[in-house]
């Protein structure tokens, strides 16, 4: 787990508001005085709503967003922030759920929140209207954060709520992340810092141009942005998650404000370096492990799988976070011992015991969704860490796919040990061209994770079927499933007892086969990770084949899609956001039907085949005597492609859907008498 208290907040920024839960309890909080709506939240009411709130049916609109934050001398920082939304549909009211977050090192110091109906009646929140919740709740998760949410009197449409929460955040983050967008348009906003004497900031922008901030007072910087629009994607298919494109800006003071990008983050990396120091020291009973697993080992390919799959299998994940530990890690000593960690205990655990058998590996900050670390946009906005294993000059293994260049010349492995179903080698299609803080000392830099070659993963699918002359098929699926495919399937295979695995099957196969009926099925390799996933189908389909007089009609592509559902890009619309394509793979399949006795091909569908560079397809349907044989190959090399390349997406889109539907004819031949 990397910085969980960004990566949270921002999350919820994204969604402006907090939703109150039933069963959220309040805890003790002095009484609220009553006092009139300040100064500030009067007249951010008079506002008016601007029109592309209504053009865009936005359900609330915030009218003004301001943050102020104070450092002192020894760079604790005390956040100020001032918040109104107006709410234009009944749905907008959630959009008035102000909350604040505070945890054993970060405290709320007030929290405020007034109302201002239509006819400008003022009211204030209560006490009993505020809540009280932990952040995260989950048999995997102990958290000390919890949010403080208010469901204010009054918010009705029309109404402006107004909130105002001060905070103490954390010591040891001299850095804040503005949300400077939301999913609702915004009017104004503001970040003011205010810095000791000889104090010294660094800001950074993604998704948004930067802006010049004005000196407000001595030391005093404020940034200000009006008429941002809101991003809604909820029209939109296969995008970048919301994170990865709403715009933000991170402002750091203390030692992390540095000038110059590849500064910035080897500063955040060497900060990072700092607080895992020693922590990963091997113990005498760690090492010992770590020789007994690659006693033996004839390579390093061996010597690290045996590693990584203890690590793997062996450690728990459970988070326990209280105060730093959302970024430092556990003791190794203590990870080793208890046998449960986080994503930072784990990797704790594997650069120890890689070090012990004379492997050197680093912590590699990350976020679960690609595109949310920005390489232009230096922050600790990352959510996950994994590992990064230095190779020796050299190797060469073809089974250690997953490898980056460092600026200084090194080959490191990513890999990743809180993923239970991804051998060493291979990396989680989310995390495939996305970026990384190597955090390593002097050498500490950015990284963009590789995309793996197209023939590293994907899915072979073979079957056998015989038709018979009412249209019933029946036959044996045989797929093979490599790296995204099989662990996906694994990990849904784990979590499942066998009655939810019996209806997921059925439910994928019955959307290509009307009247299915299994006969059998069985997975082979299932926990071994270094094997392929193996399964083998047999059924019986009900219908397949139609009757049209002496014709009979069906679909050579027995079973599977690969078209995605973007109906923006099919529509012809312009595509205003990149287009994710998932994870590189090759998929094959191959269907042999036996036909009916008396029947024989009368007509196919034409070939296919289309290149489009960042994905392939072809696809040929033959007939040889009593047999007619489907083949198709499907090939993506990209994890997304930008939205210019629209065109090119729509056309594979075409050649794929026109093949999938097409129908091949058989005709009963007449009998000679």
């Amino acid at each position: 787990m990397g910085n969980w208290r960004t990566d949270l907040k921002m999350a919820v920024l994204g969604l402006v508001f907090v939703t109150v839960l039933p069963g959220w309890t309040s805890v003790a909080w002095a009484k609220e005085k009553p006092m009139p709506a300040p100064d500030w939240a009067v007249e951010a009411a008079k506002t008016p709503t601007p029109v592309v709130a209504t053009a865009t049916n936005a359900p609330a609109v915030i009218l003004f967003d301001e943050y102020k934050i104070t450092v002192d001398e020894q760079n604790r920082a005390v956040e100020l922030r001032r918040f109104a939304v107006r709410l234009l549909k009944p749905q907008g009211r959630e959009y008035g759920h102000c909350y604040a977050f505070y945890d054993t090192d970060e405290k709320l110091k007030n929290f405020h929140t007034w109302t201002i109906a239509a006819d400008g009646k003022q009211f204030q929140a209560k006490d009993e209207d505020y809540s009280d919740q932990g952040l995260a709740e989950a048999s995997i998760l102990q958290f000390d954060a919890r949010v403080r949410v208010v469901n204010p009197p009054g918010a009705d449409p029309g109404a402006v709520v107004a909130c105002e929460t001060e905070v103490l955040l954390q010591p040891y983050i001299h850095e804040e992340n503005w949300a400077i967008q939301y999913d609702v348009p915004v009017v104004h906003e503001a970040m003011e810092l205010s810095l000791p004497a000889g104090g010294h900031y660094a800001d950074s922008w993604r998704g948004y141009p930067a802006v010049k901030p004005t000196e407000t007072g001595p030391n005093q910087l404020r940034w200000e942005i009006t008429n941002m629009p809101g991003l809604d994607l909820a029209r939109f298919r296969s995008t970048p998650p919301w994170s990865a494109l709403a715009a933000r800006m991170s402002v750091k003071w203390g030692d992390l404000a540095v000038k110059g990008t590849d500064n910035q983050w080897l500063a955040l990396g060497t900060w990072e370096s700092g607080l895992q120091t020693h922590r990963f020291d091997p113990t005498p009973e760690i090492t010992a492990k770590a020789q007994e697993l690659t006693a033996g080992a004839p390579d390093l390919y061996t010597k690290l799988e045996r590693i990584t799959d203890y690590v793997q299998k062996n450690i728990r994940y459970f988070i326990v976070v209280k105060g730093i530990g959302g970024m430092q890690a556990h003791w190794v000593a203590d990870i080793y011992r208890n046998k449960y960690g986080d994503c930072k205990d784990k990797t704790t655990l594997l650069i120890s015991m890689l070090q012990a058998v004379g492997v050197q590996a680093h912590y590699f900050h990350v976020n679960s969704e690609r595109g949310v670390i920005d390489p232009k946009e230096p922050s600790l906005i990352g959510n996950h860490m994994i590992t990064a294993i230095e190779l020796p000059a050299g190797e060469n293994d073809s089974r250690l796919l997953a490898r980056v260049k460092t600026a200084q010349g090194k080959t490191l492995l990513i890999f990743d040990p809180t993923d239970e179903w991804t051998p060493v080698g291979l990396l989680d299609g989310d995390l495939q061209g996305a970026y990384g803080v190597l955090a390593d000392g002097a050498n500490s830099q950015i990284l963009q994770m590789p995309v793996l070659p197209a023939e590293a993963e994907g899915l072979t699918r073979q079957g056998s079927f015989t038709l018979a002359d009412n249209g019933e098929l029946t036959g044996v699926i045989r797929e093979r499933r490599t790296g995204d495919d099989a662990q996906r399937e694994r990990m849904f295979i784990k979590r499942s007892d066998a009655k939810e695995v019996h209806e997921e099957l059925e439910r994928r196969l019955g959307a290509d086969l009307p009247g299915l009926a299994f006969k059998d099925y069985q997975f082979a390799a299932v926990t071994d990770l270094e094997k392929p996933l193996d399964l083998t189908v047999k059924l019986t389909a009900e219908n397949y084949a139609h009757t049209a007089g002496p014709l009979l009609l069906l679909r050579p592509r027995v079973l599977g899609s690969h078209t995605h559902s973007v109906p923006d890009v099919m529509e012809g619309k312009t595509r205003l956001y990149p287009i994710v394509l998932g994870h590189p793979g090759t998929w094959k399949d191959s269907f042999d039907i036996a036909l009916p006795a008396g029947y024989a091909v009368d007509d196919t569908p034409e070939p296919v085949s289309v290149d489009v560079q960042f994905a392939s397809y072809k696809s040929t349907v033959t007939a040889k005597g009593s047999m007619l044989h489907y083949e198709s190959e499907y090939v993506v090399r990209d994890v997304e492609i930008p939205p210019g390349k629209a065109a090119e997406f729509r056309k594979l889109e075409q050649a794929i859907l026109m093949s999938e539907k097409g129908a091949a004819v058989l005709k009963k031949q007449s009998t000679m008498r």
